[in-house]
């Protein structure tokens, strides 16, 4: 009976409303900045260029990498696959578009929260939606709800669903990985790890994420992309048919053919555009926490360096796995699910596709986990102060141990609707204070270069 009402209201939070409301915002403030995304050369030279003497805890470059390590995960593999089966290949066009126009709505939430970020009794840095509300439109007990919303939903789509993904993923590859125990030694065995992992990452604080971060991120992210190319390229004379396969759809939809039952116009752009925004997470407010940890001396130059995070999620990873499996052909197969789906599509070159698949979601995931903790803690400092976050971590540690070995669909849907209710105060705040990130993008483009 919970689980039932606890899906209805996930399904209800995550419906048509919330996924207009969010693509609608990525219009409006893509508007408002004068198209921020054709200074995408700019955003991405500084990206990896330092600012002497700014304040902040990491540099620019750690600050994206640990957002990125929230944001790129299983969405990014199997969520891709999922909105294929269902609304067809024209899915991967909204979804790309999504992240294109999504720029803009990442670059104005990062610019808020190093405008309104704040240094607290540690000396560190604290900011993001919470300090937006609070300090930009004296609404803190918006704050307080955003925080709250953010603090609960960490444990779902940041920490026990990914231990839970990477223990289901490594069962149905057991064969592969030459594991011969039983299903829960093996649960209980890779719970210890990656609960001892986390440990060594995230106690360290955010300067031990960022580092970690700042090694993992471009290396997992790099293998993977390279991964897809080597299969697209293997799979060439392919590649034009699904390209063409992939426009058309987008605007007509696509009919039965094979195992694939038929969708329409609308169900390729709201699986496509909703795979996007879950995957990107742009104007769910959480990159802007880290954005806000990061050293520079003006909003709009760390803004300018978070909207590149889109950009690498959707713009790259996920159209590259939506090539992938779109023209494998596999997606007409009959009775498939995403995991299965991804399997076919990634093993048309053998086992290194496996190598690809299982190393892109293991480190994924575990980047998840990392991110997600920085996140969760900032929200829980903020309601409670600095003496919650020790507590906090250990407490996220043994949720990764949990995670591995135990399911329950309630928590996991509990935690979609929290995560969907983040959104909103995050996006009043942007609508609201849209003239802020109006005149300042302005005054830092109007400067003598």
């Amino acid at each position: 009976m919970l689980d039932s009402l606890l899906s209805q209201a996930a399904s209800l939070v995550w419906g048509p409303w919330l996924v207009a409301l969010l693509f609608g915002t990525h219009l409006f403030l893509t508007w408002k900045t004068g198209f921020i995304q054709k200074h995408l050369g700019t955003a991405l030279r500084l990206s990896v260029a330092k600012d002497p003497g700014a304040p902040g805890d990491i540099s620019q470059f750690s600050s994206l990498m640990t957002a990125l390590a929230a944001t790129i995960g299983m969405g990014n593999i199997y969520g891709v696959a999922g909105a294929v089966l269902i609304g067809g290949p024209g899915a991967v066009f909204w979804m790309w578009l999504t992240g294109v126009f999504g720029i803009a709505t990442k670059y104005s939430e990062a610019l808020l929260a190093v405008k309104y970020r704040i240094q607290n009794s540690r000396g560190e840095m604290s900011g993001g939606p919470m300090f937006v509300l609070e300090r930009g439109l004296n609404a803190r007990w918006a704050g307080i709800l955003f925080a709250l919303f953010t603090a609960v939903a960490a444990f779902g789509i940041g920490n026990m669903a990914q231990s839970n993904a990477i223990a289901e993923m490594v069962l149905v590859k057991k064969t592969v990985l030459g594991l011969t125990q039983a299903d829960d030694s093996i649960r209980l065995g890779l719970g210890l790890a990656m609960a001892g992992l986390t440990a060594v990452v995230i106690l360290g604080g955010i300067k031990s994420i960022a580092r970690f971060c700042g090694f993992l991120v471009p290396l997992m992210a790099g293998f993977y992309v390279l991964g897809c190319l080597v299969i697209l390229v293997s799979t060439f004379d392919r590649l034009p048919a699904a390209l063409s396969l992939i426009v058309t759809s987008a605007f007509t939809g696509h009919a039965a053919v094979g195992g694939f039952l038929g969708a329409g116009l609308a169900e390729a752009m709201r699986y496509g555009i909703a795979r996007g925004l879950f995957s990107n997470e742009s104007g769910l407010g959480s990159a802007p926490i880290a954005a806000a940890a990061a050293r520079t001396s003006d909003p709009v130059r760390q803004a300018l360096v978070s909207g590149t995070g889109t950009f690498w999620d959707t713009v790259v990873v996920c159209a590259l796995t939506g090539l992938v499996v779109v023209s494998s052909g596999d997606w007409t197969a009959p009775d498939l699910n995403k995991a299965r789906l991804c399997d076919l599509a990634f093993n048309h070159i053998g086992a290194l596709g496996d190598l690809i698949l299982i190393g892109g979601l293991l480190t994924f995931v575990f980047s998840t986990i990392l991110g997600w903790g920085y996140y969760g803690e900032k929200a829980v400092e903020y309601l409670f102060g600095v003496r919650s976050v020790f507590p906090y971590r250990l407490f996220w540690v043994v949720a990764v141990f949990i995670g591995a070995i135990w399911k329950s669909d309630a928590v996991w849907n509990f935690c979609d609707i929290m995560n969907g209710l983040m959104a909103l105060p995050n996006l009043v705040a942007l609508l609201l204070l849209s003239g802020v990130i109006t005149s300042e993008t302005r005054r830092y483009f109007s400067k003598p270069s």
